[in-house]
């Protein structure tokens, strides 16, 4: 057994919630489509592919994923995704090589296939509400999306759509 590896006993008596992400552990090719500018009007798209890889900590309250865009310009995101269980709730972080800071966290919980997480934070200075969804209906081949609302949830912009899917052994 790997030092990374939850013992099934434990990560067994974990509440309900707690196993929302256990679908995403291991090794995943990303295939990324983001907006070139956003909250500009842009309809301008980017897309590439990165190399993913997550894996469960805290004896499974939580988990870390990592993924590094190599080649021009080099770029590394993780995730830091923390259940709380007084709440039920995920806290999802997230911090990147652009500047190596913690963003605010993002709030919520999985219904059924779908998880929602909403929190604030500012783009360019300009305050914004971000979600996320993430859609599990087929846990081999996961989306997540990202979208900003700088009109306090009037409007929203989707400016990032991530497809998961296993590597090629």
């Amino acid at each position: 057994m790997s030092l990374f590896t939850i013992p099934a006993d434990i990560h067994a008596t974990l509440p309900e919630g707690a196993h929302d992400f256990d679908f995403l552990q291991g090794d995943w090719i990303i295939h990324h489509r983001r907006l070139k500018e956003r909250l500009a009007g842009s309809n301008e798209w980017e897309e590439f592919e990165t190399p993913a890889v997550m894996q469960l900590i805290l004896g499974g309250l939580g988990n870390i994923d990592q993924c590094r865009i190599t080649g021009d310009t080099f770029f590394e995101g993780v995730s830091l995704r923390l259940f709380d269980t007084a709440d039920g709730l995920w806290r999802i972080y997230w911090t990147d090589s652009t500047g190596a800071r913690l963003f605010p966290p993002l709030i919520g919980a999985f219904t059924g296939a779908i998880g929602i997480f909403r929190g604030d934070d500012e783009h360019l200075g300009t305050p914004v509400k971000v979600v996320f969804r993430w859609d599990k209906t087929d846990p081999q081949n996961p989306t997540w999306e990202q979208a900003f609302s700088a009109d306090n949830e009037r409007t929203w912009e989707t400016n990032w759509i991530m497809n998961f899917r296993r590597p090629q052994p």
